[in-house]
């Protein structure tokens, strides 16, 4: 028999970082550790907490905002400085966060050979350090702009990598990785509602520790719901 000339399609397994790899959430950690340590002043505090007033009632904001935010209390440091200031914080306070079931089921699909990708609005810088730790073999997050001489701006690049752009993100590193037409989303795991897109593109989406918005729509769809947290399975309802 003639060997097949048709390529072979790709399996991927995405994972949120925030909430579903590790009991936490990044920006809201990074935010208190800036504060912490004196980087960010008591003003650039209160306008992040009413950002996040604004976005948990669904009021008018930008997710570029809350970034922006962040970034302009490390304005006055070169971009080597801002990467060792997120480095120290992954170091102490996100590197202890990982759950023990998101690093064995990210090992579980590489075994099943699926690529396994990390997808979060977090911080590119964060995003890589953590893409290591769960055994990822890559990653999409959110990038800062740089200007010639390679310092940050302060400016998001790009859309911030949130809600449905998470999926957009996903098909365009496997199109690159892969070529368009030679991957398939096998799986996706998740916590939040607005990662509810990204779920129901998945051939088997998995709600993770759901908030109550998320649990609601996996039990209507029938997705499966993990408790990381004990490492129990709820399963569906």
């Amino acid at each position: 028999m003639r060997p097949s000339s048709e390529p072979k399609t790709q399996g991927v397994a995405v994972f949120d970082f925030d909430g579903t790899s590790i009991g936490g959430q990044s920006g809201s950690l990074f935010t208190r550790y800036l504060f912490r340590n004196h980087i960010m002043s008591p003003c650039r505090l209160a306008r992040l907490i009413w950002w996040g007033v604004r976005y948990k009632l669904h009021l008018p904001y930008r997710q570029d905002e809350a970034r922006e935010l962040v970034f302009g209390a490390l304005g006055e440091k070169s971009a080597e400085e801002v990467d060792a200031v997120m480095a120290r914080f992954y170091d102490e306070v996100l590197a202890p966060l990982y759950r023990p079931r998101a690093v064995e089921e990210a090992a579980r699909c590489h075994a099943a050979g699926l690529t396994v990708l990390l997808v979060s609005a977090t911080f590119e810088p964060i995003a890589a350090r953590a893409a290591k730790a769960l055994g990822a073999d890559g990653f999409v997050a959110t990038r800062m702009e740089r200007n010639a001489a390679g310092d940050y701006t302060g400016e998001v690049d790009g859309p911030v990598i949130a809600g449905a752009e998470k999926y957009q993100a996903v098909v365009r590193w496997c199109d690159e990785h892969f070529g368009p037409g030679n991957w398939s989303l096998e799986a996706a795991y998740a916590d939040h509602h607005s990662d509810a897109d990204l779920l129901a593109r998945a051939r088997r989406p998995y709600a993770v520790c759901p908030g109550k918005t998320l649990a609601v729509a996996a039990r209507r769809n029938g997705w499966p719901i993990l408790d990381w947290k004990t490492g129990s399975r709820a399963g569906r309802s």
